[in-house]
């Protein structure tokens, strides 16, 4: 089987990608994405108008992969709505086990450009969970549970604690006790239907 090979851009972004990832974005310079990539600055330059057109195409490269994955998780769990939402985090967590786990890019991103609230990265990683949000609201509603947008919240927002407190301690099993919360909160709205 032939192996596609992969555009100019789409090597500089995946170079970047593992390099950011890794390292953050403010580590990791262009001169540094360039070498690794196997380009000059100038044709990175040539394919990315500055760093933040690159750091916005990273996070873009990373929405549509996560987003599916968190998808697959959920759909292949067994059991009711609950064990499908607790799945994802029990997921998280064996991912968040592997040496070279780093937590989520979008949060570790938006972090590191806090103080510039209109950079394209927060943008992009602002829709993205929004989009989590969304396709949980419309899972949740679809089974029947009245206040489908606020439970989709209450999960969001377990998901990206147990981001942030398992990065702070190096201890994956906060994902899991954030994966049975969510399922206790499932487990609530589906039995007050």
């Amino acid at each position: 089987m032939v192996k596609a090979q992969k555009s100019t851009r789409e090597t500089i972004v995946a170079a970047a990608a593992k390099l950011f990832y890794a390292q953050g974005i403010r580590a990791v310079s262009v001169d540094v994405v360039a070498e690794a990539a196997g380009v000059t600055k100038r044709t990175l330059y040539y394919h990315f108008e500055s760093k933040d057109d690159l750091i916005a195409a990273y996070l873009e490269g990373r929405d549509q992969p996560n987003l599916l994955l968190f998808r697959k998780w959920f759909e292949a769990a067994d059991g009711d709505l609950a064990a499908k939402a607790e799945a994802i985090f029990v997921n998280l967590a064996r991912a968040a086990r592997h040496p070279k786990w780093k937590g989520c890019g979008f949060l570790r991103t938006s972090a590191e450009l806090a103080n510039m609230p209109g950079h394209p990265a927060i943008r992009i990683g602002a829709a993205h969970k929004k989009k989590f949000e969304a396709w949980l609201a419309q899972v949740f509603s679809e089974a029947g549970i009245a206040d489908a947008g606020e439970l989709a919240r209450q999960m969001l927002l377990l998901l990206d604690g147990s981001f942030a407190v398992v990065l702070l301690h190096r201890d994956a099993s906060y994902m899991e006790s954030a994966g049975k919360a969510a399922a206790t909160l499932v487990r609530a709205a589906t039995t007050a239907r």
